[in-house]
């Protein structure tokens, strides 16, 4: 064989794959085609049922759209109003003060002034605690604990040496959460 028969009958292989190769995919194409145009032209039961479940489905995403909104709403209402009821139950200790300061204008009984305002503080301390609010207890000699305290400065006092010397001001928990630590002078 001479190399010129050699080259036409490799162009006529390369062809013929060629040929092939196009009429598959000729043959995949339309197959998809008829498989498409099955499902588009489902029976009327099949449309019907599709249609049914797309309605099912748009009205299940309705009412879970409106119940997220509904929920949002409400913990919004929850978390603005959460402190409403320990207000209002502080509102007869604001009206104590009040006529409190009232009488004091009136009266010359320091005394009974006094007895006033420990009876107003006393009330004070007994809603804030059927509130869940209670003072810590700290005392002078207290080991420094940075759980309970705040050590606002330190002075040297040797024998107390890490512990507080001095409560400044007292600190608050509410439900066992400290709410206010407490603000102590620590000895070095």
């Amino acid at each position: 064989m001479n190399t010129a028969n050699v080259e036409e009958t490799n162009e006529k292989q390369a062809e013929t794959e060629e040929s092939q190769v196009q009429s598959s995919e000729d043959q995949a194409k339309a197959a998809e085609a008829t498989e498409d145009e099955a499902e588009n032209e489902g029976t009327p039961d099949d449309r019907e049922e599709q249609t049914d479940w797309q309605d099912r489905y748009l009205r299940l995403y309705a009412e879970f759209d409106n119940f997220r909104k509904r929920t949002m709403r409400e913990r919004g209402d929850l978390i603005r109003n959460a402190s409403k009821d320990v207000l209002e139950s502080l509102l007869p200790v604001l009206d104590d003060f009040e006529r409190a300061q009232t009488a004091a204008g009136d009266s010359d009984d320091i005394h009974g002034l006094k007895e006033g305002h420990q009876l107003i503080y006393t009330k004070l301390k007994q809603t804030l605690k059927a509130n869940g609010v209670e003072q810590l207890e700290v005392q002078s000699g207290d080991v420094f604990d940075v759980d309970i305290h705040e050590a606002i400065t330190r002075i040297p006092s040797p024998e107390n040496s890490g512990k507080v010397v001095d409560v400044v001001e007292a600190g608050y928990k509410l439900n066992d959460a400290v709410i206010r630590y407490a603000k102590v002078v620590v000895g070095e």
